[in-house]
């Protein structure tokens, strides 16, 4: 089974404020044209994107220099919806990191920098959130200088079918030479 991760992404696709806004118009129509096809005007990090290093490392890799390893792998949800403020560290479960990709279902909450810095020393190999944001600009740079993509704004409504599951997620990016991120379709496959 194949669960949609990704938010739709049309002219209503809300962006990060100041980020610019998707723009869909069509281009060409079948009946004038012979075909059918949009021209996209967006940012790399609208929708349901990944975050690579060089979006807050100075020198750190764009995403056409990431490994594609890296977003793709065994993952799991957890579910921190009932807290407030920043996720803390009491809210995680003590063990089972390594090697995974670690999604957030947060309901907009944003990880505080001890999420990070644990996340990453307990070998996590991605992270993703249904936030906007996975946190400020601290969090951001802990996790991306680990070369730990974020992926964010994944939909809620998959993640939440996903809570007690393992699954492989997959969420690759388009090719964007020196891009800082990308939008991608995350999936989740369960086993039958």
């Amino acid at each position: 089974m194949i669960i949609d991760l990704s938010r739709p992404l049309s002219e209503d696709t809300p962006v990060y404020p100041g980020d610019p806004e998707v723009k869909v118009r069509p281009w060409a129509f079948i009946e004038r044209d012979g075909y059918y096809m949009n021209a996209l005007r967006l940012g790399e990090h609208s929708g349901t994107h990944v975050d690579a290093p060089a979006h807050f490392v100075p020198g750190g890799k764009t995403v056409d220099e990431m490994p594609l390893e890296k977003f793709v792998g065994e993952a799991f949800v957890i579910d921190v919806r009932g807290g407030e403020g920043p996720i803390k560290l009491d809210e995680l479960p003590d063990s089972g990191y390594y090697g995974k990709i670690v999604l957030l279902l947060t309901d907009g909450r944003e990880l505080s920098p001890e999420v990070a810095l644990f996340l990453v020393a307990e070998g996590a190999k991605a992270v993703g959130t249904d936030a906007m944001s996975i946190g400020d600009e601290t969090v951001h740079t802990i996790l991306l200088t680990a070369e730990v993509p974020v992926f964010e704004s994944l939909n809620p409504t998959g993640l939440e079918r996903l809570i007690g599951k393992t699954f492989t997620f997959i969420g690759i990016p388009l090719k964007i030479e020196g891009g800082s991120g990308s939008p991608v379709r995350a999936v989740a496959i369960l086993e039958d």
